[in-house]
């Protein structure tokens, strides 16, 4: 069953909703029948940090409160994040555009490294305070997960996967999406927000437990005969 994650790698939420949906996954059966997509959001597609704004005073601006008030509220996240087993930083998190950084997980995901790309991207972001809309922290991403550096300086150097990146973005706004992150299960279930582990659990189950009902059931007709010279669990016939 595929999943279709819509993420930004600028959300905190995200990043929480990542580490549940991942602790929900390993308490299930079917773990191994779960194939996650990742797909492209951009929250503020227009932002570009050009004079060493804070994330302080990114959230005051563009939310319209005072300083204090926006540190109140990374607070709540912070403490939301570390119950996940995450350290966030806001005091020295850098805001920045994510269109090149989602463009890079586009290029790991042709090498099979998606995950791992938006784990690191996560990482770099809000525990390491990278800023991810410089190149050159891209390309050193890269090479971190394995990826080949003159292939990742070539990609981020010109406009490759770019329309990826936009489709991403255009398929969320046919389906409703307004927000992430958001999980699509299957193509017919959504879940929205990072919710609490035995949330995906229980969502993750019922989603299964639909598409289990509508896979294809081979039924094989027998050219044998007779039945001799088999072997089942009451011993061989000869």
């Amino acid at each position: 069953m595929k999943v279709e994650i819509w993420s930004d790698v600028m959300c905190p939420f995200c990043y929480i909703g990542k580490r549940h949906f991942e602790q929900a996954i390993e308490k299930l059966p079917f773990k191994n029948e779960i194939e996650v997509d990742w797909k492209s959001f951009q929250l503020n597609p227009e932002y570009h940090n050009t004079n060493n704004e804070t994330v302080y005073d990114y959230l005051s601006r563009s939310k319209g409160m005072p300083v204090e008030q926006a540190k109140q509220m990374t607070k709540q996240v912070v403490d939301m994040a570390a119950n996940a087993g995450l350290s966030i930083d806001f005091d020295t998190n850098i805001p920045a555009n994510t269109f090149n950084a989602h463009r890079l997980i586009h290029l790991a995901a042709k090498h099979g490294l998606q995950d791992l790309a938006e784990e690191k991207l996560f990482e770099a972001h809000f525990v390491n305070s990278k800023n991810i809309g410089e190149t050159d922290v891209l390309v050193d991403l890269a090479v971190e997960i394995g990826l080949n550096k003159d292939e990742a300086v070539a990609v981020l150097n010109s406009d490759e996967f770019a329309e990826a990146v936009r489709y991403d973005i255009y398929e969320s706004q046919n389906l409703g999406i307004r927000g992430v992150p958001y999980f699509v299960m299957d193509r017919k279930y959504g879940v929205s927000g990072a919710q609490p582990v035995q949330a995906f659990t229980d969502a993750l189950t019922q989603s299964f437990t639909k598409w289990k009902e509508t896979q294809p059931k081979t039924t094989l007709t027998s050219l044998n005969k007779n039945n001799d010279a088999v072997c089942d669990e009451n011993g061989c016939e000869i």
